[in-house]
């Protein structure tokens, strides 16, 4: 039986389905991520198909169907046009939606992961800053229960002001240092920044400008992302190139 409800959440991407009809994916407060279909959204007149483009936050109305469910109702929640203002806030977005889309499960509530979107997109629409979607990626994945250990080496728990932790291994799930690096090496100020992001800190990152070191913590974040999710980002390359 079919049955009425109402949520908020962020459409991660849309598909066509006939001649006027869109399939849509959205994170949502309390029920995940939901499949919906939106009668008549490209058709010129439509109501809500301006509502309910990837990136849109919006307060839905639906009714729950056996596969896909039926928008009946959508009204924004905040403007979409700061987010279509430049390339480069457009590009974080959709990077953003990507790994959310890539996390989210069907059906299964989230809520942490809703405001983490939420909060990681007004962040972008007001300060389009070169860290913005690796601190979420690496927030993501500490959300995950896959914080890397960034004060000790990972194998033999060295540390201490004369211990020198140079590398960064996935596989181990954090830095290493000299006598025992693996993986790829790392810059002292990459671990700096990466220290920032998950340490508290985060304000201070996001105002770092662009350099080599975020350019490294940037990487570094997409390959932990795609490690932890076993395939391709297909967004990253977007983003990354500007």
């Amino acid at each position: 039986m079919s049955e009425l409800y109402r949520d908020t959440g962020v459409v991660l991407r849309t598909y066509k389905l006939r001649e006027a009809d869109r399939i849509i994916v959205m994170h949502t407060r309390d029920n995940g991520k939901v499949r919906a279909v939106a009668k008549g959204v490209r058709k010129t007149k439509s109501k809500f198909g301006a509502r309910l483009e990837p990136m849109s936050h919006v307060n839905v109305q639906l009714y729950r169907g056996r596969e896909l469910d039926i928008v009946t109702q959508a009204e924004s929640v905040e403007p979409l046009a700061p987010m279509l203002s430049s390339l480069d806030r457009a590009s974080q977005g959709l990077a953003v939606l990507e790994a959310v889309d890539q996390l989210s499960l069907e059906r299964e509530p989230n809520q942490q992961l809703y405001r983490m979107v939420v909060g990681v997109l007004r962040t972008i629409a007001s300060n389009p800053s070169p860290i913005n979607v690796p601190a979420f990626y690496w927030k993501l994945l500490a959300n995950e229960g896959m914080r890397p250990q960034l004060d000790v080496c990972v194998r033999c728990g060295e540390s201490g002001p004369g211990t020198q932790l140079v590398a960064f291994d996935l596989n181990e799930g954090g830095v290493l240092c000299r006598a025992c690096r693996s993986g790829q090496s790392i810059s002292a100020g990459a671990l700096s920044l990466l220290r920032d992001i998950l340490g508290g800190r985060l304000a201070h990152a996001l105002a770092q400008p662009e350099s080599p070191v975020t350019h490294e913590v940037s990487a570094l974040a997409t390959r932990a992302l795609e490690f932890h999710i076993e395939r391709r980002l297909k967004a990253v390359a977007m983003f990354e190139a500007h």
